[in-house]
């Protein structure tokens, strides 16, 4: 399907937890000099404009990066791990003192790319592809218009010694659970000590189950789950209730790190809201 278009959702409670996460990541990962390449399977567009007409209908931005942004000089002093984040944010405004403009994952994985890395951008649905490849500029990154598991796995293994990689597909058809499942295993068969993180939805439908049961049976190891919910959900109830990210061979601190930092972000973004990271599978 190629219904789903993230500009109508860029910069939700999902995109906080998600984008948080993957910053501390590759800040660790480009501590060390040795080149390393970055896949993002389905990178939507790198910035997303929060005028546009698509994210102007939801305004999602509003319960996610919104109020995070407005108390961004309190959490500066508090967290130095979201300071980073949101001095980043500031980076793609215009006004560093008005919100205008949200980064997508393609910006968060390329920021502080160096000569020697590559990144490769996956996207399917034409039109987002359309807006991708006309807001990358940089000789080492590449766009590719098609199926991001696919290619993914097609490209591995990668030239440079070390691989991270983001898959994050809208799960509109519900045999992606496995299918990301199915992904994850192969992608570390070709490449083992690859950082590898995937996000999924918490809906009232309890899909992400599948997911989640899928990457035990493939025996995989090494694999942190973090999840933020802004609610338990009610009888009855649609729509997102929580985002939740598999990573596979994180990063030494990275629990801790995101742990201190969500213990900042979830009362800003419902107070009901609560954060969980643990080991899925191994330590």
């Amino acid at each position: 399907m190629l219904s789903y278009q993230h500009a109508y959702h860029a910069g939700n409670f999902a995109d906080v937890h998600k984008h948080l996460l993957l910053h501390g990541v590759i800040d660790h990962l480009l501590r060390k000099e040795t080149s390393i390449t970055l896949i993002d399977t389905h990178a939507g567009r790198g910035v997303y404009s929060l005028a546009a007409e698509e994210t102007s209908r939801l305004h999602e931005y509003r319960h996610g990066i919104l109020p995070l942004w407005e108390s961004r000089e309190e959490l500066a002093n508090h967290d130095e791990l979201l300071s980073d984040w949101l001095a980043a944010v500031a980076e793609v405004q215009p006004n560093d003192q008005r919100l205008s403009h949200y980064p997508g994952s393609p910006w968060w994985m390329g920021r502080r790319l160096r000569s020697q890395d590559r990144q490769l951008l996956f996207e399917l649905h034409p039109g987002e592809h359309e807006h991708l490849a006309g807001q990358t500029l940089d000789g080492h990154v590449r766009t590719i218009h098609g199926d991001g598991l696919k290619g993914l796995v097609e490209r591995l293994p990668v030239r440079t010694p070390r691989l991270c990689v983001l898959i994050d597909p809208s799960y509109e058809l519900k045999q992606e659970y496995v299918e990301v499942a199915d992904t994850l295993s192969t992608t570390l068969r070709k490449a083992r000590h690859a950082v590898v993180m995937v996000w999924y939805p918490l809906l009232p439908a309890g899909r992400h189950h599948e997911l989640l049961e899928a990457v035990k049976a493939h025996g995989l190891h090494k694999v942190w789950r973090s999840e933020l919910r802004l609610h338990e959900p009610g009888v009855g109830e649609r729509g997102m209730y929580g985002s939740g990210m598999l990573v596979v061979n994180p990063p030494w601190g990275l629990d801790q790190r995101l742990a201190s930092a969500m213990a900042r972000v979830a009362p800003l973004l419902s107070s009901e809201a609560r954060y969980q990271g643990d080991w899925w599978v191994g330590e």
